[in-house]
C-alpha cells in the first residue's frame, strides 16, 4: 500500500514463516501446528499475492517443499480438499473443523479459489443464495439469516457476490442506502452498524463497498442492475474527502501505526485496514492538485474485493489462470 518494497530477506522470511502454517491436510494455520482456518488460509494468500514474486508464486504451484528454497507453500489440490471439507449443505462454509459459518466463511472461500484457480460452480451451489437471504432490511449484511446489518459482513457479502458473479441478487438501491448512512456527518469516517460509534478499520470494511458498487453501476450489463441508476453527478458515491481528513486527523498514532479512533492504541489490524481505506479515499481524482499534503499520499491502488494492492492482483490471477482448473466435486 505505501509503496515500498520487500526485500528479498524478508520475502524470504515471510514466505518460510508461511511454509510453517500450513496443516498438512490443506488450509493455513494462524501459526505453526495449528488447525487449518478459513480466515488465516486467506491471509496466507493475501500475503502470497502481496509478496508477488513469480518464487511465491511457484511455491503455491508446487506440491514439494526443500529447506533450501521452501517451495511448494501451497498445495492446490489438498486446498481444494479442505474447501470441500468446510463447506456445508446450505452453500456456506465453517471457518474451520467444528466452527462456525456465516458469510466471512463464503467469502474467504470464495477469495481462495478465485486467485488459486480452483473455483467450482459444485463447490459454491447455493452460496449466493444463501448470501441474499442474509441481506436486512436496512440493506446492508448480517453474518447470518435474521442477524444485524454489519459493515464487516455487509463487504464480505457484495465481494462475494461478485466473486460468484451473482451481484443481481442483491438489493443494490438498499444497499447503497445503508452504506451511506455509514459515514459519520461529524467525523467522517465510518461506523459498523446503525447507532454505533466511527472506527477506523470501516474505512476500508464500509469504504471499499463503494468502488465495488460504482463498478456495478457504471460497467455491469447483466439483469438487475441499470447504469441509468447512478445520478450523472460530479462527486463520488461517498465523501473521500472527510474520510481523508478523519484517517489522518484522527487515526494516527504517536508512535507510528494507525488505530480506531483517538484515545484507542495502534495496531497491526487497524493499520492495515485503515490504510486501505486511506487508499480507496485517495484513488479518485478529487485531490486537488495544490494541495501538497495530500499530494504526499501517493498509496498503492486497491483491488477492492481482494483487498491486496491492484496490481499484485492482476499478477497473481494471471499467474494461477495459466495453470490447469482443479475441479473436485467431493473431497478425497
Amino acid at each position: 500500500i505505501l509503496n515500498h518494497d520487500l526485500s528479498s530477506e524478508l520475502a524470504g522470511d515471510m514466505v518460510h514463516f508461511l511454509s510453517r502454517c500450513q496443516h498438512p491436510t490443506g488450509g493455513f494455520g494462524g501459526g505453526p501446528w495449528q488447525m487449518a482456518h478459513l480466515a488465516t488460509t486467506y491471509a496466507a494468500i493475501n500475503a502470497v499475492t502481496t509478496i508477488g514474486t513469480e518464487e511465491a508464486f511457484d511455491m503455491v504451484s508446487n506440491k514439494r517443499a526443500t529447506a533450501e528454497t521452501v517451495e511448494g507453500l501451497v498445495d492446490r489440490e489438498s486446498m481444494v480438499d479442505f474447501l470441500w471439507r468446510m463447506r456445508q449443505a446450505d452453500g456456506t462454509f465453517l471457518m474451520h473443523e467444528g466452527g462456525e459459518s456465516d458469510v466471512r466463511g463464503c467469502y474467504s472461500a470464495a477469495v481462495i479459489a478465485v486467485i488459486l484457480n480452483i473455483q467450482d460452480p459444485a463447490l459454491f451451489e447455493g452460496t449466493a443464495e444463501y448470501i441474499a437471504r442474509c441481506q436486512t432490511y436496512e440493506g446492508g449484511f448480517a453474518g447470518v439469516p435474521g442477524a444485524e446489518a454489519h459493515g464487516g459482513y455487509t463487504f464480505c457479502s457484495l465481494s462475494c457476490l461478485v466473486l460468484l458473479g451473482r451481484a443481481d441478487l442483491c438489493d443494490i438501491d438498499g444497499l447503497l442506502r445503508w452504506a451511506s448512512h455509514r459515514q459519520m456527518c461529524l467525523e467522517g469516517g465510518f461506523s459498523g452498524r446503525c447507532n454505533k460509534l466511527v472506527d477506523g478499520c470501516y474505512s476500508f470494511w464500509v469504504g471499499a463497498i463503494f468502488p465495488i458498487l460504482d463498478s456495478l453501476f457504471r460497467h455491469w450489463s447483466v439483469r438487475g442492475v441499470d447504469k441509468r441508476a447512478l445520478p450523472d453527478v460530479p462527486y463520488n458515491l461517498f465523501h473521500e474527502d472527510a474520510l481523508t481528513e478523519y484517517i489522518l486527523g484522527c487515526c494516527q498514532g504517536f508512535g507510528g501505526g494507525l488505530l480506531d479512533k483517538p484515545g484507542k492504541p495502534a495496531d497491526m489490524y487497524h493499520t492495515c485496514y485503515t490504510l486501505s481505506g486511506l487508499a480507496i479515499s485517495t484513488a479518485s481524482d478529487w485531490v486537488p492538485e495544490e494541495d501538497e499534503e495530500t499530494q504526499d499520499l501517493v498509496l498503492d491502488q486497491l483491488n477492492p474485493l481482494l483487498g491486496v494492492s491492484a496490481a499484485k492482483a492482476v499478477s497473481v490471477l494471471e499467474y494461477f489462470q495459466a495453470k490447469t482448473k482443479i475441479i473436485r466435486t467431493k473431497p478425497v
